[in-house]
């Protein structure tokens, strides 16, 4: 396999990373506002890849100035949208196409975990924690069932402060029984988007203690130190996805790229 340059452009960054015949050779992430910086910045080191291979939520605008920093190469990337079926995961969406192709990476990311570690893999619930959090239901068959989105811990927080009197947007922790307002909106919005989390463990399955939990996104690790387990926080999820829509990945999951940390698991409390 040549080196495959492998994009997700999200609503608040860009991530990528570059593949080569024996795994990620280098990634990173950058701003939204600074993809014009990436060809000189972030990539003027990198061989030119024989192909890139992308999703993009953050609309035309941002399209443009990714293919633009990729004109250095003289390479056109190959956007991808969610399909009816995939790599083993059946889309249930009421227009299947209208899925964002983040979460159809990422539903197709975990599948491939999911069925390379248990003989009878389990339900899942899929979770991406960005600007928003998308929570995806994945059934023990590999059907997609439908999903939630809901604001991001930060969005929440700087809602409620740009909203109600007297209110800042302050760092804050999470604490059980919040004495304060600033730890108190952090733990609310944790506990909103954990409650949603564990809901859906609930609906997917009659024992939701089986349930694995993938979770990918910025949040992710805070998320994820809050629920039950097993919870699996994949920083790359999105990336893997993409290589396995592609026909670009093996049958055993890889590690993330070499500057993200590693998959880990992540125990409540």
């Amino acid at each position: 396999m040549s080196q495959i340059l492998v994009l997700d452009v999200g609503n608040s960054r860009l991530k990528w990373g570059l593949r080569g015949p024996r795994g990620w050779l280098a990634s990173g992430a950058t701003p939204n506002g600074e993809i014009g910086a990436l060809s000189a910045r972030d990539w003027h080191h990198l061989r030119r890849p024989a192909r890139a291979i992308g999703v993009n939520v953050a609309g035309e605008a941002a399209r443009v100035r990714v293919e633009a920093q990729l004109a250095r190469w003289r390479l056109v990337p190959e956007w991808l949208a969610a399909s009816e079926a995939a790599c083993g995961v059946t889309n249930r969406y009421a227009r299947p196409t209208q899925l964002g192709p983040d979460r159809w990476a990422s539903l197709v990311a975990a599948w491939r975990r999911s069925t390379m570690t248990d003989l009878f893999p389990p339900a899942c619930v899929v979770v991406n924690a960005g600007t928003a959090v998308t929570i995806d239901a994945l059934d023990a068959d590999g059907v997609f069932r439908g999903g939630l989105i809901l604001p991001g811990m930060r969005l929440m927080q700087q809602s409620l402060a740009e909203n109600t009197s007297g209110l800042r947007v302050a760092p804050g922790e999470f604490r059980e029984f919040p004495d304060n307002t600033a730890d108190a909106m952090f733990s609310g919005a944790v506990q909103a988007v954990c409650g949603a989390i564990e809901q859906m463990r609930r609906e997917i399955d009659t024992n939701p203690a089986t349930v694995r939990c993938y979770l990918a996104g910025g949040t992710a690790p805070e998320i994820g130190r809050h629920l039950k387990p097993p919870v699996e926080v994949v920083d790359n999820l999105v990336l893997e996805g993409v290589l396995a829509l592609a026909g670009e990945l093996g049958p055993a999951p890889d590690a993330p790229p070499l500057a993200s940390k590693r998959a880990r698991v992540i125990a409540p409390g």
